[in-house]
């Protein structure tokens, strides 16, 4: 069982990224999937979740109009669309799975996590 992210990197303020998560292992449509991010000297913080089938989603307030998470099932793959990039977001972006197919924005209900993508926003 493992997650794999990507697509982190070094961007402007305004700018846009596209964060990734492949997942290896087990029934990926099972699951309900999560991003998290933890900026140094930070606690982890809750930035997006989607259900099962991509129906339900949810955002941290910090990240609701700016941000989109969805899913791919057919390619076991999760994306979080960042959009208005400010330096506030500066942070390692984790995706997490849930082996439940309900989303929840509590980082302890969820089983998985993969290895993080450094995003840093420049002023």
């Amino acid at each position: 069982v493992q997650l794999q992210a990507s697509g982190g990197g070094l961007v402007q303020a305004g700018g846009s990224l596209r964060l990734s998560c492949a997942a290896s292992g087990g029934t990926f449509s099972n699951y309900a999937m999560g991003w998290f991010r933890q900026a140094p000297g930070e606690e982890r913080e809750f930035v997006a979740a989607i259900s099962w089938s991509g129906g339900t989603t949810a955002y941290g307030d910090s990240v609701k109009g700016r941000f989109t998470i969805s899913r791919d099932n057919a390619k076991n793959t999760v994306y979080l669309q960042m959009n208005s990039l400010k330096p506030e977001d500066t942070a390692v972006y984790y995706c997490a799975r849930r082996f439940r197919k309900i989303l929840s924005s509590w980082s302890r209900e969820y089983d998985d996590w993969g290895q993080g993508t450094q995003v840093t926003v420049s002023s």
